[in-house]
């Protein structure tokens, strides 16, 4: 039986953003209601649990003044945003409302905020690499289309910032022309939505992008449709429309908070630190939309932003969101105190996929061994700093001070670079080899002998020499 079209007066309980109801046979889960008070307010929600006894519906916006007088009307339908190319160029609240002084869009289609996620059967391997003109990323942590790769941060570090350049500068090589960014603001402060705004208009990336901003001050309950919605926006631009999507959603912790909040509304039991026993499902059915159908020519490639409380990898949001993802991406508290922008740690961080989009016709050949060279070496060069605090600099060894240097080199030249600058991938390996030439070609054990003659400083310019 369904309550599609029927009004109920009489509201048990307000609890929060929840509203409990008793009596209504029928109800669906999702089902969007519209609630009135006897002086004409409006309030918009959607059935969070319908069960025998009782109907749970969280209030999507401020429910002061909702009282047991309430009339709460089922629409039969679930949540849904309206969806066309109008939506380029454009900034939306949480729900998917315009907030930029423009005119509702023309819908194409209304889609389900809920969405799907991508059936495996149906899903293609993600393997083409994404240029986001940071050398720490495409040299080392390689984006590939189609994958979720996390960037875990932690308060006071430069995420923002980083989000911002990747948004402004990402782009599919030689598929610039379809590439689309889908940015999400979830519960963040009015500064920090402010700035990304600047950073979209002025560097001319609007007009390629969807923004949709829910502010820290905006209902808790918006925060939990936000991801939703953009997700939705998304999947129409590239399964409908054939681009290439970049979503960046940014504070997934925030989110996690509101999911909290909820479910300690709803008296659930909690799980660790409180959290609904039910976020890793939660997490996984917004995080699998992201990524590649066979057949069609889009693609949804997802970078969502966590910050982790006190920093701790640990805490049940990274924990979660590591397991999903295919990979992670770390900021670092003592490369951003020692002045290093962007302050990507690269040796705890890790992109799964990142074999499979590099390499011939792709990047270039010599970028894997490249990769893994920069990575042993910097290992090295970290382990004599951390031997520096022991014996100090005068008690290395020769090597030990060579790989001292290197990790000074590598931090300052590779890894850092400016909030502006954009490095294409062929000045980010060349950057690289420059680096690694400090250092004695035997300790270049992950580097063939092929690779060397061809791209190793010093052999170019030998070759150079006796060919004149």
């Amino acid at each position: 039986m369904s309550v599609y079209g029927l009004t109920y007066k009489g509201i048990d309980q307000v609890k929060g953003p929840l509203v409990i109801m008793r009596g209504v046979p029928g109800a669906a889960y999702e089902e969007v209601v519209r609630i009135y008070s006897e002086d004409g307010r409006e309030w918009f929600g959607q059935v969070l649990e319908a069960g025998r006894d009782k109907v749970v519906i969280q209030v999507l916006g401020d429910t002061e003044g909702l009282d047991s007088n309430a009339m709460v009307k089922f629409t039969g339908s679930t949540l849904k945003i309206p969806v066309s190319d109008e939506m380029l160029g454009r900034v939306f609240n949480g729900a998917g409302e315009p907030i930029d002084g423009g005119p509702k869009i023309r819908a194409d289609d209304f889609r389900d905020i809920n969405g799907a996620p991508i059936n495996p059967a149906k899903r293609d391997y993600p393997d083409e690499f994404i240029e986001t003109g940071i050398s720490a990323i495409d040299g080392m942590l390689s984006l590939i289309r189609g994958q979720k790769l996390p960037i875990f941060s932690e308060s006071g570090l430069p995420h923002n910032e980083v989000a911002a350049q990747v948004a402004r500068q990402a782009v599919v090589p030689g598929k610039a022309e379809r590439f689309s960014i889908v940015f999400a603001a979830v519960g963040l402060k009015y500064d920090d939505v402010l700035f990304f705004r600047r950073q979209f208009e002025e560097f001319g990336a609007l007009s390629r992008s969807v923004l949709f901003l829910n502010l820290a001050n905006d209902p808790v309950i918006e925060r939990i449709t936000t991801p939703r919605v953009a997700l939705t926006a998304a999947e129409y631009l590239a399964f409908d429309l054939g681009m290439d999507v970049l979503v960046i959603i940014t504070d997934m912790t925030n989110y996690c908070e509101a999911l909290r909040e909820l479910s300690s509304a709803r008296e659930e039991v909690p799980s660790r630190k409180g959290y609904p026993g039910y976020m890793y499902s939660d997490l996984a059915s917004i995080y699998e939309r992201a990524g590649r159908i066979i057949g069609r020519p889009g693609s949804i490639t997802f970078m969502p932003i966590l910050t982790m409380p006190g920093g701790d990898l640990t805490h049940p949001i990274p924990d979660l969101t590591g397991y999903i993802t295919e990979g992670q991406i770390f900021l670092d508290l003592d490369l951003h105190n020692r002045g290093i922008y962007p302050p990507i740690n690269v040796l705890p961080s890790l992109s799964r996929l990142m074999k499979d989009g590099i390499g011939p016709g792709k990047t270039r050949e010599d970028h894997k061994e490249v990769s893994d060279q920069l990575y042993a070496a910097y290992s090295q060069g970290t382990k004599a700093r951390e031997l520096v605090q022991i014996v100090g600099e005068a008690g290395l060894s020769p090597r030990e001070k060579l790989y001292l240097e290197f990790a000074r080199r590598f931090e300052r030249e590779f890894v850092a670079q400016g909030f502006r600058e954009r490095r294409s991938i062929e000045e980010t390996l060349d950057i690289a080899w420059d680096i690694l030439s400090i250092l004695p070609e035997a300790e270049l054990t992950r580097i063939s002998e092929k690779t060397l003659n061809k791209f190793h400083p010093k052999r170019r310019v030998a070759a150079k020499a006796e060919g004149e």
